[in-house]
């Protein structure tokens, strides 16, 4: 017989009560899940970090500068940019609607950086899975003729 002549009823199924707890981190250089992505957000005022200050664009696209640029672009950019569509990072159409020719300078030139000091870059950055931009040691000149390359593109 068992003491006190209590009876246990079985209960059916399982449950466990659990106390919710929350451990709450502040985010680190990550945009909210309400944000405008990166790549799309417009920022034509940050000239980013890095050798260029200021650059005058000319009214008129520069083509044979726009052709260099286009080279360069394909042989050492296509592997990560695609033309029309996010690939490992963003594409490069009508990226002077959103970003200053500086900030495009600069990233092209310093990406290390930027990735390190730049608000928006490290903003890409997480945007595209961590995957930093390589430094292709482009001179000025190279980085200007993509620039340039850029303008063409749609």
């Amino acid at each position: 017989m068992s003491c006190g002549g209590k009876e246990e009823k079985k209960k059916e199924g399982f449950s466990v009560e659990r106390e919710k707890t929350t451990t709450e981190k502040p985010a680190e250089n990550v945009p909210t899940a309400n944000a405008t992505p990166a790549s799309e957000r417009i920022d034509l005022s940050n000239k980013g970090v890095g050798p260029i200050t200021s650059i005058s664009l000319g009214s008129e696209i520069d083509q044979a500068m726009a052709k260099k640029g286009e080279e360069v672009y394909n042989q050492m950019c296509m592997a990560c940019h695609r033309v029309g569509k996010k690939f490992i990072g963003p594409a490069p159409n009508n990226i002077l609607e959103r970003r200053s020719p500086e900030w495009v300078m600069n990233m092209i030139l310093n990406p290390e950086a930027m990735v390190k000091e730049d608000p928006l870059a490290i903003d890409l950055l997480a945007e595209f899975n961590s995957a930093p931009m390589a430094n292709q040691g482009l001179t000025e000149e190279q980085a200007r003729s993509v620039l340039e390359f850029f303008r063409t593109l749609k």
